[in-house]
């Protein structure tokens, strides 16, 4: 289960986040590319968008996903 207390500092404010524990496997990024992005170096992902609408369920769907539950949704 993905901790607040340790979020990636890139994330966008809001109940949607990526923590620390990201392995950069980039599942969130091709389920949802319009919330996530990959780091510059690429060795984590964050959240750069909140979702709005259907864009939740995407997000739900990449957190469902994520194989080392490092997505986290604190709304």
């Amino acid at each position: 289960m993905a901790d607040n207390t340790n979020k990636i500092y890139l994330n966008s404010s809001g109940p949607y986040y990526v923590d620390d524990d990201c392995v950069a496997c980039k599942l969130c990024v091709n389920v949802a590319p319009g919330n996530f992005k990959m780091s510059d170096d690429g060795t984590y992902a964050y959240v750069y968008k909140q979702p709005e609408g259907d864009e939740k369920e995407l997000c739900d769907e990449a957190l469902e996903s994520c194989p080392v539950e490092a997505i986290g949704n604190d709304g």
